[in-house]
């Protein structure tokens, strides 16, 4: 596994925040989506998007040509991530293999289904991130937004 780039927060770099998923910690309730104003900026239409069964919201602005990624894919990545107010917490890029990775569940599951050269908003409730934890910039029970662009895919492998 190859994670290189990660900004301030060091969002996807931080193992012991896994585990605390469940939700220890932090006295705010969590964000729901569906009852969240989302800054205009981050151009959220929920009723465009779709919802998979972890309540994580996708939509593609850009679908990719290149191949698809699964789990096990080898791709390249940038981002940008955002609390519902707007507020940017990370910018960056990296590499990854999908489903092998400490990345908060709601982002992988954001990847998944993308095509190389597609960019895809996502939309991450708490349960599916940070939970009622505090990360750097993050306050506990936040939904985070990111504009996600899938940039490569390594060759799979031939068996």
């Amino acid at each position: 596994m190859k994670i290189s780039g990660l900004n301030r927060v060091g969002v996807f770099g931080v193992l012991a925040f896994s585990a605390l998923l469940a939700g220890c910690g932090g006295d705010s309730d969590p964000q729901v989506i569906e009852e969240v104003t989302f800054a205009a900026s981050l151009g959220v239409n929920l009723a465009a998007m779709d919802v998979l069964p972890s309540g994580v919201y996708t939509g593609d602005s850009t679908v990719g040509a290149g191949e698809l990624v699964v789990d096990g894919s080898e791709i390249a990545i940038t981002y940008t991530g955002w609390l519902t107010d707007g507020t940017q917490f990370d910018s960056s890029g990296f590499s990854m293999t999908v489903g092998v990775t400490n990345l908060v569940p709601g982002f992988t599951a954001g990847v998944l289904g993308m095509r190389v050269g597609g960019t895809r908003l996502v939309v991450i409730p708490p349960a599916q991130a940070y939970g009622q934890n505090e990360v750097g910039d993050i306050p506990p029970g936040s939904i985070l937004v990111f504009e996600i662009t899938v940039d490569s895919m390594e060759p799979s492998p031939v068996s």
